[in-house]
């Protein structure tokens, strides 16, 4: 059985500098624009985009830099002094072909971790995705420990970027974070009768901001994988595992947002599987 998490010998602390210098990949993607409003403040962000227009989407929340990550010089630009590197940047379609999937989510990947390595970086934070695990059967829950078992070629470009993570905590004694991240979506989407199929991969923005932030923060981790969702009742995902280690304290639940399932108050009515109904 594969292990999902590597203890520190010793506490993963990077400089003396406060607040923290966090470079943040793909930036002007939605979970990068969500992230950066919400660290604002908490963090010396540093913001990569692809390209020069995409840049006004983010400019308020800190230092641009503008480029194709598959360029060595300008990942060395987008890490140089950070403690934290979020690597966000993708292609981030089910449905990519593989050319695609190659230079933005392998050779990017490559580029941008080989970087942080060169750059004396404290950590890494992984955005892979619940495609890494979604050839598994619909009634199975997947946990951290679980092998890989993507359902597409998407799915199969984070599996890379996961073994990358773990080769360079092990190898290069940088310490990196996988995060499997669900279905990322508003609270107002999952209001939405007709998104009911989303009750068991919905991941809110505020949740993942948090999850983000305390896997930046942490400082007693060399590797982990975490799953990102939300705390809906249902997950595909376990949870557990963030929880126990960084303190992941989810503040939304698809079935308490969703219009057809909140007055059913499922988390109060369905039972543990370890409560025995006594008449």
């Amino acid at each position: 059985m594969a292990v999902s998490y590597i203890p520190a010998s010793s506490p993963v602390t990077g400089s003396a500098r406060r607040p923290r210098q966090v470079t943040v990949t793909g930036a002007s993607g939605r979970i990068g624009r969500s992230f950066c409003a919400y660290a604002r403040g908490r963090y010396a962000l540093r913001l990569v985009v692809r390209r020069e227009d995409q840049a006004e989407d983010v400019r308020a929340y800190g230092e641009v830099v503008a480029g194709d990550l598959c360029d060595t010089g300008i990942a060395d630009r987008a890490v140089a002094g950070s403690d934290t590197v979020i690597h966000l940047a993708a292609n981030a379609s089910a449905r990519a072909e593989w050319d695609s999937l190659r230079r933005d989510n392998i050779e990017a990947t490559y580029r941008t971790f080989d970087a942080a390595v060169r750059a004396g970086c404290r950590r890494i934070v992984f955005a892979s995705s619940i495609h890494a695990v979604s050839g598994y059967p619909p009634g199975y829950q997947v946990h951290e420990e679980d092998p890989v078992n993507p359902g597409d070629l998407y799915g199969v470009s984070k599996c890379f970027g996961e073994a990358l993570a773990r080769y360079i905590a092990v190898q290069e004694n940088v310490s990196a974070i996988v995060l499997r991240i669900g279905s990322f979506q508003t609270p107002e989407t999952a209001e939405q009768a007709e998104n009911l199929p989303l009750m068991n991969t919905f991941l809110s923005h505020r949740d993942l901001n948090q999850l983000i932030g305390r896997c930046i923060d942490d400082e007693s981790l060399r590797f982990a994988v975490f799953h990102a969702l939300s705390g809906n009742p249902f997950n595909r995902m376990d949870i557990g595992t963030a929880q126990e280690l960084v303190g992941y304290d989810p503040e939304d639940d698809f079935t308490a947002l969703n219009r057809e399932l909140a007055d059913l108050q499922l988390k109060a009515v369905v039972k543990p599987h370890d409560e025995r109904h006594r008449d």
